[in-house]
């Protein structure tokens, strides 16, 4: 099912000067798209409310995205014998 009903783009220009019918364009028949360098949907509320998926706050998002695995690149000046905090022993061999 495509969201979108028409495959018409507004201008700018066009937004501004028309933006009661884009209003009521997006309420009878879908989405409005406008910008065609820069694009924005126009959509009913009640419509963004039960279709838009749920937001994580950006410190959740980060921890979920973040880089896992034991591949990870440690870069460390080898001729240092400064310890390196929050590392054990075992991992520190393998790097040494």
């Amino acid at each position: 099912m495509a969201i979108f009903k028409s495959d018409r783009v507004w201008t700018v220009a066009e937004a501004k000067a028309r933006l009661s019918e884009i209003f009521r364009l997006a309420e009878e028949e879908g989405p409005q798209r406008i910008g065609v360098r820069k694009s924005f949907v126009v959509v009913p509320e009640r419509l963004w409310r039960t279709q838009a998926p749920a937001r994580k706050p950006l410190g959740q998002w980060l921890i979920d995205n973040m880089p896992r695995g034991s591949n990870l690149e440690i870069p460390r000046d080898r001729k240092s014998r400064r310890e390196i905090p929050f590392i054990d022993e075992e991992t520190e061999r393998k790097f040494v």
